[in-house]
Formats: structure tokens, C-alpha cells, sequence
């Protein structure tokens, strides 16, 4: 297991620089064999030196390119794939590891139609965080057509906070997931209109339930 300071969603990409001895273990566990490792966000705590608290959902990785570096560093680059609930934390030795179970989403679907108006919005919310000099993807950047993947792939891009971002993992289905998904756009783009109309560029979206990873 991964914890890491922020959220991956199925089918988004998870590029890591792993410089600690113990997730060094773990990437050459799972190139030895399954090159597969799960992934939580952190609740609290810090991605290093252990002792942090873990969330329960999260999602299985799989390693696709992988490069090691003299001192023992990794640098890999792994995709999200299937949802898993975490059943029982082992001991971290000598890595995080625990028992997990698939979960896959309850049943209902959520149509092209439906995700319509979500899209425009998160288009839009892009667009003024751009303007207001957040780093964001441009407006202009392709959603996929299965509304599954596209919901977490807005997740992905939008600027939210970890916390936001779980949620919407941790949504028992896609129509419960429309639905977040729906009102976080929405209560976004009020919040940058405002600090458009302000002209204030002081602004944080960091809900202080973790970082995005950088490395470990």
C-alpha cells in the first residue's frame, strides 16, 4: 500500500518519485511480481517516516514504466484501476500493507446527457482559475466520453482539495458521484466569479485534509 497525501482516481495517472527506503521495497516487490499496489490518501499525518492515519477507500495502481536510479530511487509511473476497501491494517513491515476487498460502484449510471451541463461548468471554473493564476489544465482539455471516467477525471483537473476529491472516490456510485460532482463545480465557480469580481488573488483550495504527493 501507498498512502499518499492526495487522491487517485480510477483510470487517472500517478507519476512518483520514491526516495524512501521502505516504498524503494515496495516498488521492487511489485516489479519481482504483480506489478499492482494500492493507494489511500493520508487523513493525517505526513507521507514520510510513518505514523500517519489512513482513509478506507482507495484504488489499486498499476505500475506501466518504472526507472531506478543509482542510489536506489524509483522513478515510476503507474494508472488507477479498480476501487478497494481497506478490511484490516497490517503492521508496516517492511512497508504498509493491508487486507482489501474490491468495491466496485452500486448500481445506476449516469448518461452523456446528464453530464452536460457538469461539463460546461467545470469548463468554465478552468477558465477563471486560470485567469486568477491557479495551475490548472486549459479550458479547452478533452473529456472522455464514458461519464464514469469523466466525473473523476474533472475531479482530477478541477481546483479542489483532497477531501473534495475523496468524497467523490468514496461515492457509493456514479449517480451519488454526478450529484458531488454537480454541486462541487458548481460551488466553485461562485467561489472564483467572487474572487474575480473581487479582483482578489489571494486564495487557497486546500481543505488541510492532506497534500498532493510529490514523493516518497
Amino acid at each position: 500500500m501507498f498512502p499518499l497525501g492526495g487522491v487517485l482516481f480510477p483510470g487517472m495517472p500517478l507519476p512518483l518519485h520514491v526516495f524512501e527506503p521502505r516504498y524503494q521495497a515496495l516498488v521492487q516487490h511489485c516489479l519481482d511480481g504483480e506489478p499492482e499496489f494500492g493507494v489511500v490518501l493520508i487523513e493525517r499525518g505526513s507521507e514520510v517516516g510513518g505514523g500517519d492515519a489512513r482513509t478506507g477507500i482507495g484504488v489499486v495502481a498499476r505500475i506501466v514504466e518504472a526507472a531506478r536510479f543509482d542510489d536506489g530511487r524509483w522513478a515510476i509511473g503507474a494508472v488507477g484501476g479498480r476501487r478497494i476497501r481497506v478490511r484490516r491494517w497490517m503492521p508496516d513491515d517492511p512497508f504498509p500493507i493491508a487486507e482489501v476487498e474490491d468495491w466496485p460502484d452500486e448500481p445506476g449510471e449516469a448518461t452523456s446527457a446528464e453530464l452536460e451541463p457538469v461539463v460546461a461548468v467545470f469548463r468554465r471554473v478552468l477558465a477563471l482559475a486560470s485567469e486568477l493564476g491557479v495551475p490548472v489544465p486549459p479550458a479547452t482539455v478533452e473529456i472522455v466520453d464514458d461519464p464514469v471516467v469523466a466525473l473523476f477525471q474533472m475531479s482530477a483537473a478541477a481546483p479542489l482539495g483532497p477531501a473534495d476529491r475523496y468524497d467523490v472516490l468514496a461515492a457509493p456510485g456514479a449517480r451519488a458521484r454526478l450529484a458531488l460532482v454537480t454541486e462541487l463545480m458548481d460551488v466553485q465557480s461562485e467561489i472564483l466569479s467572487a474572487q474575480m469580481a473581487m479582483g482578489d488573488p489571494d486564495r487557497s483550495f486546500d481543505d488541510g485534509f492532506g497534500e498532493d504527493p510529490e514523493g516518497l
